[in-house]
């Protein structure tokens, strides 16, 4: 399949080695110049196809369109060329950096990447896209999956219930119902390993030819071996000496072993697949929240509506109210209010006139704008933020499963001991030797079967996940509970986290003759036609106090100052120092000394006139809330220490983190200059997670060793985190780091367990006792023991759910 190098239409990075683009040669890459003459070699030119450097001097390929010479780097960039010129003469521009699922890679193994999805050829894991599209996901793989488990399970049901029920229950089936039963249990058995294993045995194949042994690998072995044995032991039972027979004379067969373990590992794998289905979930919520066209003003003055990705910089737009900003450039006319919480996670919408640049996907609130274009595509700040994102959710690898990294060296051992357990009774052992040495080759596989190493890590997950819901805790996967036990650095936002992301009204000081509740009635009635947040926060306060709010006239707004109207007789303005300056109002310094003052309590402060004088400072915050304060004690208690990152001004910020003790504060911060933090404190050995709550923590939660998001945020800061508290209290790490640390002791617990049957187990089955005691452990006896591993997992597990926390 032909691979072409320049997706999307993506101008390439120049490079001082030569390229192919299309089959055909390229030189090295030198200034481009877009529509070279015929006999201009002074500099390269660049094939209107793919955008690669052509030399003209040696250039095969070429065409003649509108009295001009193009070059080509191949006779297919040439032969798309003429079959439609103005195409490739009048280019769209640059997309955003998604392209739809090209390209796969591995989440553990970032090195690993195919065009199209698959497997992992060292881990077995399903490869996921390196960045997401848009195009919605109709979600097949996991309903295949899902039908494929419940199939699984209905066949896996009756084949245990056949096989355990005379253990568990007594029950003995007469003849000939036992044979038929016995039958059915082959066959069903059989249809599971074949069709339902049929992955697991691939991917175990697959794992031994870079020599990567993992989970799968043990899995095929297993079940393989378990299946394998039990089908001849069921066709050819005669083959089998009297030790292998019980007391009915029968032949031990172990298919429910082989099916159980197959249901079991696809119910595995259909959980981890429906959680990384979410991974790139906040990608596409932040490519979702720029608009899908613009309004563009042509040059007679028309407007028409047309595709994103059909404007190019310099064009002029029309921003309406209540529309999305499209791109981001320069505002040239209008005035209103936008809304960038996207961006800096803070509510208060920021005033914009002539002058002042806009950003794409932040919301026009109440004014009309024209604006200019000047970075679209990929250069817009929205597709930034989701290149930080992608970027720093490829950096970080799952749990690396402690079951895989010991089955690089625990399979090969144990099919060693199996061989050489063979070999040794072959040569020595009594007669009949092949029949002993049979039994202790099949008998250490069988006893070696992964179930207990499979079930020690998501047993233990699935307690601690269900454990951590009672709790408020939302885990996105264990690779988020191991890692949560180890942090030592807690890094914040403000706003939503710490306080409640809602404004309030602080205070109303009075600095003239009016009292305190003619103060708020002459503001809230100002405030009254509008929708800014402030408004509604002095509004909510003069309701809440019982406060009749008159009725205004003449209402007047001022972009990025203040409002102004007529109330009561009365000429009032309220707004902030450049009201004041606009009207000519003078104040005391003791005023603005008190402002400073409300600042530093972290409010933001405005002036209230009447008539022409100064009478008042109302004072808006964003309240801090009521757990935050015993959250951060119990945090320190923990021995985190708490850095506090805010797109909010420093003094603000600085009167918070005072008031509630935090150790570290870093104000005024954009979305990749949080992620430049937490790259920094990883950087001087930390462990860190970050809790965040708006759409500029993104980039942050993901490179974060942990990203905890607030359940009362925004979906997109949850889809970037690996863990979410429900209610967004701060308290809930406190609990949450508890259980990852008794999880993960759990885990290993487990781990041990397993272990240890197969250290004993192992030498047991290979025949170590026979010289002892003259008897050997039959594969019976082995299935029983790695059943007891099992329950040993299982029953330690559940202990989580009576962990104190």
């Amino acid at each position: 399949m032909e691979k072409h190098a320049c997706y999307g239409g993506k101008e390439p990075v120049a490079e001082p080695a030569a390229k192919s683009c299309c089959g055909g040669h390229v030189s090295a890459a030198l200034p481009m110049h877009p529509h070279a003459r015929h006999g201009d070699h002074a500099q390269a030119a660049k094939d209107p196809v793919c955008g690669m450097s052509v030399d003209p001097a040696t250039a095969v390929h070429r065409a003649e369109h509108g009295g001009q010479t193009y070059y080509f780097c191949a006779q297919r960039c040439k032969e798309r060329f003429l079959a439609d010129p103005q195409r490739y003469l009048q280019p769209s521009p640059e997309p955003a950096p998604v392209v739809a699922g090209a390209i796969y890679t591995c989440p553990m193994h970032p090195e690993v990447q195919q065009a199209g999805p698959g497997h992992c050829p060292k881990c077995g894991m399903a490869l996921e896209p390196m960045m997401p599209s848009l195009d919605e996901d109709d979600g097949h793989e996991l309903r295949a999956m899902s039908r494929r488990f419940w199939v699984l399970a209905a066949m896996t049901l009756p084949v245990f219930l056949l096989a355990m029920g005379p253990h568990l229950f007594g029950w003995q089936l007469p003849a000939p119902w036992d044979g038929a039963a016995a039958w059915v249990e082959a066959v069903l058995a059989t249809a599971v390993v074949l069709w339902g294993g049929a992955p697991f045995f691939e991917r175990g194949w697959r794992s031994l030819k870079p020599w990567s042994p993992n989970m799968y690998t043990l899995i095929a072995l297993g079940t393989g071996v378990a299946w394998l044995y039990s089908m001849v032991a069921f066709l050819a039972p005669s083959l089998f000496p009297a030790g292998f027979r019980d007391m009915h004379g029968r032949v031990g067969v172990y298919f429910e072993s082989a099916a159980v373990i197959v249901t079991l590992v696809t119910l595995g794998d259909f959980l981890e697949l429906r959680a990384r289905r979410r991974t790139g979930a906040a990608l596409k919520g932040l490519l979702g929240l720029a608009p899908k066209t613009a309004r563009r003003i042509a040059a007679d003055g028309g407007e028409r509506d047309v595709p994103l990705e059909d404007v190019h910089p310099g064009d002029i737009l029309r921003i309406r109210p209540g529309e999305k900003v499209p791109v981001d450039g320069v505002v040239l006319e209008g005035e209103s209010h936008v809304d960038e919480s996207m961006l800096t996670g803070e509510p208060l919408p920021v005033a914009k006139r002539a002058g002042e640049r806009v950003t794409g996907g932040t919301l026009n609130q109440d004014g009309a704008l024209r604006m200019r274009a000047d970075k679209v595509g990929a250069q817009t700040l929205l597709a930034q933020i989701v290149a930080l994102v992608a970027q720093a959710q490829r950096s970080k690898a799952p749990l690396q499963r402690v079951a895989d990294r010991v089955a690089a060296w625990f399979v090969p051992a144990v099919a060693a001991v199996a061989v050489l357990a063979f070999a040794l009774w072959a040569w020595l052992g009594p007669d009949p030797r092949l029949a002993y040495a049979l039994i202790a080759g099949v008998s250490v596989l069988i006893i070696a079967c992964p179930c207990a190493l499979g079930l020690a890590t998501p047993i233990s997950i699935m307690v601690a996940s269900g454990r951590a819901a009672q709790n408020g805790v939302l885990f996105r996967d264990a690779a988020a509970i191991e890692a949560l036990r180890g942090i030592d650095t807690l890094v914040v936002d403000k706003t939503g986290t710490l306080t409640e992301g809602k404004p309030a009204l602080r205070d109303v000081a009075s600095v003239g003759a009016y009292p305190f509740d003619q103060l708020l009635a002459l503001a809230a009635a100002l405030e009254a036609p509008s929708e800014h947040p402030l408004a509604r926060a002095i509004l909510a306060g003069a309701q809440s106090r019982g406060i009749a709010v008159p009725d205004v006239a003449d209402f007047r707004s001022t972009t990025g100052a203040g409002v102004q109207g007529t109330v009561q007789g009365h000429a009032v303005a309220l707004g902030n120092q450049q009201l004041l300056s606009n009207l000519s109002i003078e104040a005391a310094p003791a005023a603005f000394e008190r402002a400073d003052t409300l600042r530093a309590d972290g409010a933001t402060v405005m002036f209230l006139a009447v008539d022409g004088r100064l009478q008042g400072l109302v004072a808006v915050a964003d309240p801090v809330k009521a757990s935050t304060p015993q959250a951060i004690r119990d945090l320190h208690a923990a021995g985190l220490r708490i850095v506090m990152l805010t797109g909010d001004n420093a003094i603000t910020a600085k009167a918070v983190a005072g008031a509630l003790g935090i150790d570290d504060v870093h104000a005024d911060v954009s979305p990749a200059d949080k992620a430049a933090v937490i790259r920094t404190l990883r950087g001087q050995g930390h462990r860190v997670a970050m809790a965040g709550d708006g759409i500029n923590d993104a980039p942050a939660l993901a490179l974060a060793d942990v990203g905890i998001a607030m359940g009362t945020g925004t979906d997109i800061a949850m889809e970037s985190a690996q863990v979410t508290l429900v209610k967004g209290e701060l308290t809930a790490i406190v609990r949450a780091r508890a259980l990852s640390r008794a999880t993960v002791r759990n885990i290993r617990q487990n781990l041990f367990f397993a272990f240890l049957y197969n250290a004993i187990g192992v030498p047991l089955a290979a025949g170590l006792l026979y010289p002892l005691l003259g008897v050997m452990l039959s594969p019976m006896v082995a299935a029983l023991a790695m059943s007891l591993s099992s329950v040993s997992v299982v029953g330690n597990a559940l202990r989580l759910r009576r962990a104190p926390l």
